[in-house]
């Protein structure tokens, strides 16, 4: 796999104008992320302008509800022909368990089901405090990572931090997504575990979400060259 295909680029916009002009800005990218955000704002369009340019799609809308509605949700969501769609691992064994078997029956052009683990910007005071599970960060999105394998996902979402552990338990088939990447010279903003690339995909990560330090740099096409440059001598 190229360097640039393990980049994973989100269009974190609010409407289907400002996610053209990035596209234009990134002609580079060829795997974009379609978050809660834009596809509230935006819906099947964006998804269309993608599929025209060419682009892989990761549509990553955290389903989380009863099994029967992720069920439903996740069958919708395969009719756009992406290639990862996730849903939340908090959701449950029979709601995963369900997703992965409606996922399996639509044949070869289903999206890669992943799970997500815990979100980034949770660190072990909050799932504490704030969730009640008595757990470290890292041994609860292994513990969810696990029972995804189990229920079917083809992979997970985790921290950069979790990724070697995940790797380790859940093997070299089991497709791991990493958001709150973040190069040396950007900043963290609201993401609580995060990792430098390179180190990233050392510890065993498939793809890398990068965001802000791409999108909101001042000059983008600089930084994403900057960042595939870094990978160039490990990928």
């Amino acid at each position: 796999m190229l360097v640039k295909d393990r980049i994973i680029v989100p269009l974190d916009v609010p409407n289907t104008a400002q996610a053209i002009e990035l596209l234009d800005k990134l002609p580079q990218v060829g795997f974009w992320k379609v978050g809660l955000e834009l596809f509230v704002g935006s819906g099947q369009e964006i998804i269309r302008i993608l599929k025209e340019r060419k682009k892989k799609i990761f549509l990553d809308l955290k389903f989380h509800d009863i099994p029967n509605t992720v069920v439903g949700a996740c069958k919708s969501a395969a009719q756009y022909d992406v290639d990862l769609l996730t849903v939340h691992s908090a959701a449950g064994r029979p709601a995963l368990q369900a997703a992965a078997e409606a996922m399996a029956s639509i044949g070869d052009r289903r999206p890669a089901l992943i799970a997500i683990t815990l979100l980034t910007s949770f660190d072990a005071r909050e799932l504490a405090f704030d969730l009640h599970i008595p757990l470290e960060t890292s041994a609860y999105a292994l513990r969810m990572a696990v029972m995804a394998k189990e229920c079917g996902c083809s992979g997970a979402v985790c921290s950069p931090q979790e990724v070697a552990a995940l790797r380790q338990v859940c093997g070299q088939d089991f497709t791991l997504v990493c958001p709150g990447i973040r190069p040396e010279w950007s900043i963290t903003a609201d993401q609580q575990r995060t990792m430098a690339p390179a180190a990233a995909i050392k510890a065993g990560a498939d793809y890398l979400v990068i965001g802000r330090p791409i999108t909101a740099a001042v000059d983008p096409v600089a930084a994403w060259e900057k960042i595939c440059e870094e990978l160039t001598d490990i990928a």
